[in-house]
């Protein structure tokens, strides 16, 4: 069994499924992969289900225990009955923290929280600032990337009195099941939560001929915007190499490029990445209102001597 339905459940659960150990997945909320958007999490919850394995959503367990060989985990039931799933072996997935305690930090001056880790500054600074700190003992972007890129700004303050900002990092990730899920950016509901007003734009693969050749017609790749604007604000693509293709997106957003700069992206046909230059289209359509329409109709009319 696998107790939570984040990231690395859900990799694991697929894989140990795939290598013909019957898994049971259990999450304790609605729905699978957080953190991401609700259709990604839909289609990888599709993908397990279809592979063999057992997932069981709003799943509360009360307690686990050791029966022979066996172990035993108690779901509470809404209805207050009680239900048992049997395992031979329980990998918890539901969420790590940094391992901050015992390391005489106190002494070195450093603040840090048992949960969130070590506290630093925007440039990645300690509260003792001959220290400082980079990757997952400080990030909330676990991922060896980002601890990389981190680095890099931490060697560029503390040697050369750099002045880089760990906030202006615009880190992609990606979770590894099939079809993968990759994202950048800020997620929509977070901009929502910010006061951002976005507007979405989403391509099917099944509107891309590679992907439609390829027999992976599930997935998409999804973008907004600032309302009003061309301003990629986040990105998320479901697709077999969304790690790949999620990339694009990242660059964009790194060097402030708009949505109208994807739509003339020119890429290799037929790949899947063309669902990200999709997105860029599906902008430019919107942008043709009914009056726009109008007026153009009119031009082209006048241009022919109508």
């Amino acid at each position: 069994a696998v107790i939570g339905g984040g990231p690395i459940g859900c990799e694991m659960a697929q894989a140990f499924q795939r290598l013909r150990t019957q898994v049971t997945l259990l999450e304790v909320a609605d729905r699978l992969l957080l953190k991401d958007d609700a259709g990604a999490g839909r289609i990888v919850l599709e993908a397990l289900r279809r592979d063999g394995a057992e997932v069981s959503l709003s799943a509360k367990i009360s307690r686990v225990e050791a029966q022979g060989e066996e172990k035993v985990i108690h779901l509470a039931g809404a209805d207050g009955e009680e239900r048992v799933v049997r395992a031979d072996a329980i990998l918890v997935a539901a969420g790590r923290v940094p391992r901050v305690e015992g390391l005489g930090l106190e002494a070195a001056g450093v603040a840090f929280d048992p949960r969130k880790g070590v506290r630093v500054d925007d440039r990645l600074r300690t509260t003792n600032p001959r220290v400082y700190a980079a990757g997952d003992v400080c990030s909330r972007y676990q991922f060896t990337h980002a601890a990389d890129f981190m680095a890099r700004t931490v060697l560029a303050n503390a040697l050369v009195h750099g002045r880089q900002r760990a906030s202006a990092l615009d880190i992609p990730w990606s979770t590894y099941t099939d079809p993968q899920v990759a994202a950048v950016g800020t997620a929509e509901a977070e901009a929502a939560g910010e006061g951002i007003e976005t507007q979405a734009f989403l391509q099917p693969l099944e509107g891309v001929d590679r992907a439609v050749l390829d027999g992976e017609t599930e997935g998409f790749a999804k973008v907004w915007v600032r309302k009003g604007t061309d301003r990629i604000v986040g990105a998320t693509v479901v697709a077999r190499n969304a790690g790949d293709m999620i990339g694009l997106y990242a660059l964009a957003i790194q060097k402030r490029l708009g949505l109208k700069a994807l739509a003339g992206l020119i890429l290799p046909y037929p790949t899947q990445a063309e669902a990200v230059r999709k997105t860029g289209d599906l902008y430019n359509r919107s942008r043709l209102t009914p009056a726009v329409k109008k007026w153009m109709s009119r031009w082209l009319r006048w241009q022919r001597g109508g």
